[in-house]
């Protein structure tokens, strides 16, 4: 949360930030944005004038995100610009002190679909508490984005036919879909609860002051906070990195991106693709639709002269 100040004077920087995250209408490109902003606000002091933001301060913003991957850095780059941009439309601001910063591009190390055999070791470790085991499993299921399934509630819920209400990346609402597996855990991970955020934080939120999370992000129940992305992104890469060859473990996308390879893999067409990603074009399915692992593991199996001399 961005800290007090008065939002209705948008010539400070908490002023002008409460009014841009105002403007934006998708609620989970606000709750993000808001973590960055904060950051520029703990900065310059949320009194600074606005237009009297240069490249250093932005610099100093983005320093705290130096050593992180490069989807992230992008993510809170995104922000800052995003916030240049409406402050110049608005004539608060004549500079543009993004002007320094360039995106990162991320780093490619040929195929990024997780192997179903280590997916489903994760997903079935008792050592991961259940509300993490739930969420990779029900992100890799319904092929979603990570905001689109912390950002609904327990009535965005259909447990009957087995599928969640979530707004889009572009703000329309749609459904996506989970198999029985998840749906064998989520009555575990709720307890009875019917109202509320799905996946809660560890702790209770904050009555009062800054971090104050909006009436909507609490349970009525227990009076704990919404899971946050950062923090969801943090566990997975965590408890991940022990089953990546590479030491570094696994991001949340890659959930999304392993359940359309192994789609696509069993056979699955494009369009069909499209109806569980809901992609708004088919050539966005290109980077999914690309052979793994498993594949290049079963094609060697199928091939090798030896297995073929055994089955005679």
């Amino acid at each position: 949360m961005l800290p007090s100040g008065p939002a209705g004077d948008r010539s400070t920087v908490a002023g002008a930030t409460a009014r841009f995250l105002d403007a934006l209408q998708v609620a989970t490109t606000r709750r993000s944005y808001a973590r960055t902003l904060a950051r520029l606000a703990a900065v310059t002091g949320p009194q600074h004038p606005v237009a009297d933001l240069d490249p250093d301060h932005y610099a100093a913003v983005m320093a705290a995100w130096d050593d992180a991957a490069a989807a992230t850095w992008n993510r809170h780059l995104s922000a800052l610009v995003s916030l240049t941009t409406w402050a110049q439309r608005q004539d608060l601001l004549a500079t543009n002190p993004a002007r320094r910063l360039t995106r990162r591009t991320p780093a490619r190390r040929g195929d990024r679909a997780i192997p179903k055999t280590r997916l489903e070791k994760l997903f079935t470790d008792d050592q991961h508490p259940l509300r993490e085991r739930v969420l990779w499993r029900l992100l890799y299921e319904t092929a979603a984005r990570p905001e689109e399934i912390l950002s609904p509630n327990v009535e965005d819920f259909d447990f009957e036919f087995r599928r969640a209400r979530v707004i889009s990346k572009g703000g329309a609402i749609e459904y996506v879909y989970w198999t029985t597996a998840t749906a064998r855990l989520l009555p575990r991970l709720l307890g009875g609860r019917e109202a509320g955020p799905v996946f809660l934080a560890d702790r209770r939120a904050p009555t009062s002051g800054p971090r104050t999370p909006a009436a909507a992000d609490i349970c009525p129940i227990t009076g704990r906070g919404r899971l946050s992305y950062p923090r969801v992104e943090y566990l997975f890469k965590t408890a991940s990195a022990k089953l990546d060859p590479h030491g570094e473990g696994w991001t949340l996308h890659q959930l999304r991106h392993s359940a359309l390879t192994h789609l696509a893999a069993a056979g699955r067409t494009a369009p069909e693709l499209q109806a569980k990603s809901r992609h708004q074009h088919l050539s966005s399915l290109g980077r999914y639709v690309r052979r793994g692992e498993e594949t290049s593991v079963r094609i060697t199996a199928e091939h090798d002269p030896a297995a073929r001399r055994r089955k005679r």
